[in-house]
């Protein structure tokens, strides 16, 4: 057992081993926190040194900068000085002992309540603020006191920067020691962005309820005191649910710092905000503009209240010019004959090679009266329609298959996932050429197309040209989005078919200058979304489109002009000959504008009727002629990455490289004397030669009888052909003649196979009113899950037994 024991000498020996291994423990951690200590005071005098660089560098307590608010100025593509973000009349001063205590400890609740106690820096606040910095990073949340946003306001860059915040907290102390604390929080509330353009408590009280300061009730102090934080987002006039929750906050803190009582919260929070406001004012030539100014800075991360207090320099894209045209044509019936008042309109025009916005237009309001609005340019969203199908379809197609503009598609009826998909008039064409099925608008091609590509494929074509989308679904090759585009989105990414495929996200601002002078450029670069010969090939079946096509109205005679008209089917339940979105999106190699028209809700009495579904054609043609006026457009260069096939009286565009061979001619020796005179012999070249011309001889025929039938119809009295004899050709204010949207008088040729030119002859040689419409233009479905896609008629007819005529046969 004894062997069980370690003996003396051996426990002595383990003991000093252990005591060996202790000591050198003790000697790492020991070396370890001296590492740490050495490291952390090399880390404060750094910081020492830095800050003390910062505090030197930081500005005087200028009184002329703490008295007023500085607003920013915009300045627009010339750099002259087009306006300041708010006028002298939003400007009104008020004495702190004219503003009631209730109103003052509405502010406190929210902004500063412990501002009496402190010198400027409120180290508990701070505290809280470096926690939740540390969990969610740097600037996840603010520390600062009244009178640290006042400093801020007053002298820095709205930047968050640690050199910003040393000099925040420096001034804020110097600022605590040379006024009191009344003059610092008068300052304050005269001198804060509330929204609306007012500036200071006396402006806001005006604005939003047309009162004094002094006769604001404690739900109006509430509902004041919650703006300064977020001006848009709890702007009670767009926003009023958002409003009313955060004015209910600020009484609930005022309750729980006992400034008033459990009853005094119950009764101001049971006041519906939208009762407590007056009614706004009009807005000025400038305002759509300013408002896409306003949101892309918050993108860039520029809080609205820094704005309009910081005193910055905003240099825009603005031609004052076109936004003041394409504000008159949107307001005004002397271009267009809008229907009524609560027909809405957007538009965006931005310049085709750097993607900057020239003139940002919303019809919006049937109420002249209203100041801010729904932006109907940039905000909206709504299904596409067949403006789709060069971003989802035939663009894909092109870049991955190198497809040409004569690829044949077979316009059939097909079935996808369950899902039938066919033309608006259940009409189908057999063989198509890809320019055909994109000049009318035909749906079942486009959807092959897209299918044939990979909806993947498709799918990062688009977020190439910034549409982003969550999935795809066949009926997205026709439009048929789950949430839909902007304007400002469809503008661009048209813009980069016009720019050989760069895309340049549009933008309003190229840069902003701070109040130190120091400077920030905005302006996005450039990506390569696309080959150059996808860009040239779309561009030239668009070209097509508006000269041959859906889109000729929109047509500008010497101007090189591409684009494309869209249009969305009426629910099953509406009853009518109309559409419920109208678009058209087009460019030349300066310019590129997309517009949608149509009604906010869609019901019986409120759709686009058919003869009012032109005016977004009629739109772009005038605002696109005004800004070419007197200038240049160059036509689109054909890239050395394209070659030329002409296909009957076509010329096509074939990617480079796979263009078929083209036939050598073939010579025939003379027949020598002394030989007996017999038949050649038959070479292949001979029999495809023949074939050739056997076919050309029927194809002659074809022609030769359809044009007969086409003398026979012409022979038949037509009210849309008269009426057009008498009416102008640019007279674009009368009312277009009843049809398609996007045609005019135009009809697509009947027994349209996609052979050359000939499937592509003038559709005015149809004109037995048999079509009252391209086939496909009304092509996008109503959701996402393809639900009739496609197959929308040319009207939703009455049923016999309420009294209208039954549907009519068209096929």
């Amino acid at each position: 057992m004894e062997e069980n024991y370690p003996s003396r000498r051996q426990y002595r020996e383990e003991r000093e081993e252990k005591q060996k291994i202790k000591r050198r423990f003790r000697s790492i951690v020991f070396r370890t926190m001296l590492v740490f200590f050495i490291f952390g005071i090399l880390v404060t005098g750094v910081f020492a040194f830095t800050a003390m660089a910062y505090v030197k560098e930081a500005p005087e307590l200028n009184p002329e900068q703490l008295n007023s608010p500085l607003s920013s100025t915009i300045y627009d593509m010339n750099n002259k000085k087009v306006m300041d973000v708010a006028g002298e009349e939003y400007r009104k001063m008020v004495p702190l002992d004219q503003v009631p205590k209730s109103v003052q400890n509405a502010f406190l609740s929210v902004e500063d309540v412990r501002f009496w106690k402190h010198h400027g820096i409120d180290v508990k606040r701070v505290a809280g603020a470096a926690v939740a910095n540390i969990k969610e990073g740097f600037g996840a949340e603010g520390g600062s006191t009244i009178t640290q946003q006042l400093v801020k306001m007053s002298y820095l860059s709205p930047e968050k920067t640690i050199e910003r915040k040393v000099q925040e907290a420096y001034l804020a102390l110097k600022l605590e020691e040379k006024y009191t604390k009344e003059e610092i929080l008068e300052m304050y509330l005269n001198k804060i962005y509330f929204g609306e353009g007012a500036y200071g408590i006396a402006t806001a009280a005006d604005v939003y309820f047309g009162k004094s300061v002094k006769d604001l009730s404690i739900s109006e102090a509430a509902l004041l005191a919650g703006l300064p934080q977020r001006p848009s987002g709890y702007n009670p006039y767009q926003n009023p649910d958002l409003a009313e929750n955060r004015r209910n906050l600020v009484l609930s803190l005022m309750q729980e710092h006992e400034y008033i009582t459990e009853e005094e919260k119950k009764e101001a929070q049971s006041i519906p905000v939208k009762d407590m406001l007056k009614k706004q004012k009009r807005k000025n030539t400038y305002n759509s503009f300013t408002d896409r100014v306003i949101e892309e800075l918050k993108e860039k991360g520029l809080h609205e209240d820094d704005l309009y207090t910081q005193g910055l320099k905003i240099y825009t894209t603005l031609d004052p010019k076109a936004q003041a045209f394409t504000e008159k044509v949107l307001s005004t019936d002397d271009y267009i004959s809008y229907p009524d008042d609560k027909f809405k309109a957007g538009v965006v025009l931005v310049e085709t090679k750097t993607g900057e916005i020239r003139a940002v237009g919303s019809r919006n309001s049937e109420k002249k009266d209203v100041q801010r609005g729904f932006n109907y340019a940039t905000q909206l969203k709504r299904q596409p329609g067949s403006t789709a199908k060069p971003i989802m379809a035939y663009g894909p197609a092109i870049e991955k298959l190198k497809w040409s503009t004569y690829e044949q598609i077979k316009d059939e009826q097909i079935e996808l996932n369950g899902k039938v998909f066919k033309n608006w008039n259940n009409r189908f064409h057999g063989n198509v050429s890809m320019r055909t099925a994109l000049q009318w608008s035909y749906n079942i091609p486009a959807i092959k197309a897209m299918q044939e590509a990979g909806p993947e494929e498709a799918k990062k074509f688009a977020e190439k040209l910034g549409i982003p989308l969550d999935e795809i679904f066949p009926a997205y090759a026709i439009g048929g989005f789950k949430d839909g585009v902007s304007p400002l989105q469809l503008a661009g990414a048209y813009a980069a078919f016009g720019n050989e495929g760069v895309f340049n996200e549009p933008h309003t601002v190229r840069k902003i200058v701070y109040l130190d002078g120091k400077e920030k450029n905005l302006q996005p670069k450039p990506v390569q979304a696309m080959s150059d010969y996808t860009a040239y090939m779309i561009t030239d079946m668009l070209k097509t489109v508006v000269t041959e096509g859906t889109g000729d109205m929109a047509n500008i005679p010497g101007l090189p002009l591409a684009g494309k008209t869209g249009t969305n089917e009426l629910p099953d339940d509406i009853y009518g000959s109309g559409v419920t979105d109208a678009w058209f999106a087009g460019y030349t190699t300066r310019y590129s504008a997309a517009v949608w028209t149509g009604y906010d809700e869609i019901s019986q009495d409120s759709f686009v009727k058919m003869e009012d579904s032109h005016n977004a054609k009629l739109i772009f043609k005038h605002i696109m002629s005004e800004v070419s006026e007197g200038i240049e457009t160059t036509d689109f260069t054909m890239p050395s990455s394209v070659e030329k096939r002409t296909i009957g009286n076509r010329v096509e565009l074939f990617v480079k490289g796979t263009a078929p061979a083209k036939k050598p001619a073939t010579i025939n020796k003379p027949v020598k004397k002394n030989i007996e005179k017999s038949k050649s012999e038959i070479t292949e070249e001979d029999e495809e030669k023949q074939e050739e011309s056997n076919e050309e001889i029927e194809e002659e025929k074809r022609e030769s009888s359809e044009q007969e039938d086409s003398i026979e119809q012409e022979k038949k009295p037509d009210p849309n052909v008269e009426n057009e004899k008498q009416k102008k050709p640019d007279d674009s204010k009368q009312k277009p003649p009843s049809g398609e949207p996007g045609l005019g008088n135009k009809q697509p040729p009947e027994g349209n196979n996609g052979q050359g030119g000939n499937n592509n002859r003038n559709p005015e040689e149809n004109k037995d009113g048999n079509d009252k419409g391209s086939p496909g233009d009304k092509d996008s479905p109503p959701s996402q899950e393809d639900k009739g896609a496609g197959d929308s008629d040319e009207s939703n007819e009455k049923p016999p037994e309420q009294g209208s005529p039954s549907k009519e046969d068209d096929g």
